[in-house]
């Protein structure tokens, strides 16, 4: 059995021996006979919607004494709770944003957050004693910013279809969700997903450095909603060296969203380690629930999400219509569509809209098939990127390679 300890040395060294996830089993793929002494450290990671995602700030207003106590803040609109200090005189705000919170029905605070660590000028709205106070500052203004999760990288997602005729708005879809079984939306990003790497929780728990957002982070403990079958994590991580295309809001039917980002390294210490990592999307089981109650009704497989699809989505700037109002944009979650450029790709997270919306076919994607029953439901949504999860998992290997990235030994158990 390796050690953790051990393992630093050889990164320290140079001789680690690093890879993804889809390298690993794609190695295993050729190779079966793979064992623990072939591979130091596995690169795990997923990005997509998750709502419970929270941002803690103290931000700079004005001169001391110029009011007492900040009682309303907004950040470009969007509402935060001051507090927990109240910083009483001091002309500055600790406070909290949640990553749900919205300004209006296309900005909220994903947006804020990804704004923020990209080094944009952020208004800061105070109301005290019934006077507001204001100012623009950038993320090198806060001397505190710190990013939370409450719950994030759930080892399984659900997909979601509507069984009734009557359309319903959720988070779980961009526009309304049809039915009865006319199209499924769906999250997770399968056999790379960290938690699906170590079912056992041997390795990942509370202590175990991340990237969370592209940036250094910790796992704090296990997350909310978690449970020995479907467990996730609660992290934090400084957003000072976050990388805004690792995060960002998505729009849905009924507001924004937050996307996050979590990449976690798998040392392999033994074989039991190595065997968690042979997982494959085919043996990852997708429930399906009805939107109305979640409650599943049906199993689908990962391998119907991301194995034989496109997890990139393309443009062919030939087949483009011209729209006098392109529906693709309007529709597009994150704002990656111009008529201009096409498609923003550090902007797009390949959720498939835009495939759906072109009248045109400018927009191409084989997002895959659920099969429930005797029918076969098509994808229309995805709200987790498997194509900027996989970079993740190269940038975090690339760290590891590179002696910028050191490995920690979990403190306790997750569960």
């Amino acid at each position: 059995m390796k050690t953790i300890d051990a393992i630093n040395r050889k990164i320290a060294e140079g001789n680690a021996i690093v890879c993804t996830a889809a390298e690993l089993k794609q190695r295993i793929a050729e190779d079966e006979t793979i064992t623990a002494a072939d591979v130091d450290v596995v690169t795990t990671g997923t990005f997509g919607v998750m709502s419970g995602t929270l941002a803690v700030l103290h931000l700079p207003v004005t001169t001391p004494g110029t009011f007492r106590h900040a009682e309303k803040v907004w950040l470009n609109g969007v509402p935060t709770v001051p507090g927990p200090c109240p910083n009483e005189g001091l002309g500055s705000v600790d406070l909290v944003v949640y990553g749900t919170a919205r300004a209006s029905s296309a900005y909220g605070g994903g947006h804020l957050f990804r704004d923020i660590v990209a080094g944009k000028e952020i208004t800061i709205e105070v109301e005290s004693s019934q006077k507001r106070f204001s100012r623009t500052v950038t993320l090198a203004d806060m001397g505190h910013a710190r990013l939370i999760t409450t719950r994030s990288a759930f080892k399984n997602y659900l997909a979601v279809i509507n069984t009734r005729p009557d359309p319903v708005q959720t988070i779980f879809s961009v526009k309304e969700l049809t039915g009865p079984f006319r199209e499924a939306s769906v999250s997770g990003c399968g056999d790379i997903n960290p938690l699906q790497n170590d079912p056992g929780l041997n390795v990942i728990g509370v202590g175990t450095r991340i990237l969370l957002n592209g940036g250094t982070g910790y796992i704090m403990g296990a997350g909310t909603r978690s449970s020995r079958e479907k467990p996730n994590i609660a992290a934090y991580g400084d957003m000072h060296a976050m990388q805004p295309e690792m995060m960002g809001g998505f729009v849905t039917s009924v507001g924004p969203e937050c996307n996050t980002s979590v990449a976690i390294p798998i040392p392999v210490l033994d074989d039991t380690v190595l065997a968690g990592l042979r997982i494959t999307n085919d043996r990852i089981p997708l429930p399906v629930a009805d939107v109305r109650d979640r409650i599943p009704f049906a199993t689908a497989s990962y391998a119907d999400v991301w194995d034989g699809t496109d997890p990139v989505i393309s443009f062919s700037p030939g087949a483009c219509v011209r729209c006098d109002s392109c529906p693709a944009a309007q529709s597009c979650p994150t704002g990656a569509i111009t008529l201009q450029a096409g498609i923003d790709p550090l902007l797009c997270v390949n959720c498939g809209t835009c495939v759906r919306e072109c009248c045109g076919g400018a927009f191409s994607g084989n997002l895959g098939v659920l099969p429930v029953g005797t029918m076969k439901v098509p994808i229309t949504l995805r709200q987790s990127d498997r194509a900027r999860a996989l970079r993740l998992c190269v940038h975090l290997k690339d760290l590891i390679l590179d002696r910028k990235f050191s490995l920690t030994g979990k403190m306790e158990d997750l569960l």
